[in-house]
């Protein structure tokens, strides 16, 4: 069970998503597109998480194909938060821990602590 389940992160693929998951500390959806979305795929996604009424979050990387994807959930989902990662990094995979929490605490994802040090 979730502690809020309106809360829904969108990453572009499975290692975004283990980033992700190693510094939370709150059970919510960490859902992987697997690259840009077809009508289908994208109204798969739309039902089976209900994303009109929830909390979403997008976070995908800092390359054409995230910036791209990113247009793309923009438009279908105009109530969906952003979260960017360093142009640094680029990669939200590649991303410290550290940079992760600091953004995601941002928007009010409870992290573990230790990430925030």
């Amino acid at each position: 069970m979730t502690d809020d389940p309106g809360k829904i992160i969108i990453v572009e693929g499975l290692t975004d998503k283990k980033q992700i998951k190693k510094v939370i500390a709150e059970e919510l959806d960490v859902v992987c597109t697997n690259g840009t979305l077809g009508v289908e795929r994208f109204d798969e996604l739309l039902e089976t998480y209900n994303l009109d009424d929830r909390d979403v979050y997008i976070l995908v990387d800092e390359d054409s194909s995230g910036i791209k994807l990113r247009r793309q959930l923009t438009r279908e989902l105009p109530h969906a938060e952003h979260m960017h990662v360093s142009g640094e990094y680029r990669e939200v995979a590649a991303t410290p821990e550290h940079d992760i929490a600091v953004e995601l605490a941002g928007k009010g994802i409870r992290v573990n602590p230790i990430f925030l040090q």
